[in-house]
């Protein structure tokens, strides 16, 4: 019987474990190709780097050890390997890189294209396979009409094949727009893709978003077009089809030959988020999850959330915890909702294994913020709601005699405070704040003590002056699944 409950932990050890991704080797004589190797050195030589960090995903791993020699042997200089990153691998780990002085990153395969400010970045993409003449007939088949109106869109491991995509597509669809990378800041972007669409005239008008810049004809607007999706099931076709959620969108998978126009009921998915606004609304204890700490004004968007919540009369908290999973947020039971600040594919978090709901910036903003209404544009990108960003707006000012809206919670049904008009919280001279100590001092009360004091177990009381002192002792010997002092039967 006691074998059923304990064990050595040899099974585990032993047990094998199922490659979840495609770890096979890259051949030798594709490696130059596939990483870049020459034009890495290049970069290389023009920041004048000492120490390089090479940040790899797990699939990529497998090559890391000889890339590094390569590039060690092509430029004289120190390369380490960053293989598990703080956050999400689409990011670029400028603070691992920082820990080893180094001087630059090289980024390998898919990443999310977020500006970073403290190190030079060159991205490296990859050349994942994909038949052309495959995806021009798929795209001929969903769209047969010639003077359609179509944005092709694609992942950052395609972009090689778009100049070709392009050739076979252009004499016969004059309205088909194609996108091009573009990044901000320090990065570079190692690609031989022809970068379409870099001369916009006066009737057109340019669309910069997730690293992508495309022109469409301003007359018409975004609306008027479709969106066609190069790849898989990813965050990144997410994050196209909730921001401009009034295109219809259809996608090509090079993995499997196979193309479709997709269904995602973009309506029901609003829906959901607006439910998560609504529990932000009612929530008084706001715990703010940092997600990111190289991606450019991650620090401003936390003022600005605190800023938001304080004036919505709520509390907050913030959190730095690195990768998020159900355990971690568990310990913080006080906490009514969290709202995630990370790069936009990592911002869109499905939250339902988690005890409290995990919401967007631009979530929380919008249930702090009475002056933003709920409309069909829905904001990914936390930078957009900064001063000077696109979606930006401000908070309602008004005199103090206003006071608080009220609101009816459209989940309890009960009437709550839509917010404080003034900047800072107003002193109600008959409120509870300030609780009595049993040494007769005060000290401030907020949400997270008034949840505690509800708790029925409280914590360990360190009751000091009440327990007698005495000589220490030895104590048990061992480990707890068999101490030795315990017969083993």
């Amino acid at each position: 019987m006691a074998v059923q409950f304990s064990s050595d932990g040899a099974e585990t050890v032993q047990r094998p474990l199922a490659a979840a991704v495609d770890n096979s080797l890259t051949p030798p004589e594709e490696l130059d190709e596939v990483y870049e190797i020459y034009r890495t050195t290049a970069f290389i030589a023009q920041h004048q780097c000492s120490k390089v960090a090479l940040q790899f995903p797990d699939e990529l791993l497998v090559d890391s050890a000889t890339v590094a020699q390569k590039l060690e042997k092509a430029s004289s200089t120190k390369v380490y390997i960053l293989g598990d990153t703080f956050y999400g691998s689409c990011c670029v780990d400028e603070v691992a890189a920082e820990h080893v002085g180094a001087d630059a990153v090289v980024h390998y395969g898919r990443a999310c294209l977020s500006p970073c400010t403290r190190l030079p970045i060159m991205y490296v993409f990859g050349r994942k396979f994909m038949d052309v003449k495959r995806c021009a007939a798929t795209f001929q088949e969903l769209y047969p009409d010639p003077s359609c109106h179509v944005v092709v869109l694609y992942d950052v491991l395609y972009h090689y094949t778009i100049g070709k995509l392009k050739s076979l597509l252009h004499p016969g669809y004059p309205h088909v727009f194609f996108s091009s990378i573009v990044l901000d800041g320090n990065s570079t972007c190692i690609t031989t893709a022809t970068d379409s669409n870099t001369c916009v005239t006066s009737d057109e008008l340019e669309v910069v978003k997730f690293g992508r810049r495309f022109a469409i004809d301003g007359h018409l607007g975004i609306g008027a077009y479709d969106m066609f999706f190069i790849g898989g099931e990813s965050p990144t076709l997410t994050n196209f089809m909730m921001t401009w959620n009034q295109c219809a969108f259809s996608t090509f998978n090079p993995h499997t030959g196979e193309g479709r126009h997709e269904t995602l009921n973009v309506n029901r998915t609003l829906m959901k988020r607006f439910y998560l606004i609504e529990r932000a609304r009612d929530a008084r204890v706001v715990g703010i999850l940092v997600g990111t700490l190289g991606v450019a004004d991650y620090l401003s968007v936390i003022q600005h959330l605190r800023d938001r919540i304080h004036r919505a009369n709520k509390k907050s908290y913030t959190f730095v915890m690195g990768k998020l999973n159900t355990a971690k947020l568990a310990n913080f039971l006080e906490v009514d909702i969290f709202v995630l600040v990370a790069c936009p594919e990592n911002s869109l978090l499905d939250s339902s294994d988690f005890y409290q709901p995990v919401i967007t910036p631009y979530e929380m903003d919008m249930a702090c913020n009475t002056a933003r209404e709920w409309t069909s544009q829905y904001v990914i990108d936390y930078r957009d709601l900064l001063p000077g960003g696109c979606s930006h707006v401000e908070f309602p000012g008004g005199d103090a005699t206003d006071g608080e809206i009220p609101d009816v919670s459209l989940i309890t049904g009960e009437l709550r405070l839509a917010h404080l008009s003034q900047t800072q919280a107003v002193e109600d001279p008959a409120c509870t704040s300030l609780a009595h100590r049993s040494d007769r001092t005060l000290a401030e009360r907020g949400p997270a003590a008034s949840f505690l004091d509800s708790r029925s177990w409280k914590g360990l009381e360190r009751q000091l002056g009440e327990t007698p002192v005495t000589k220490a002792v030895e104590g048990r010997r061992g480990i707890a699944i068999a101490y030795e002092d315990e017969i083993c039967s």
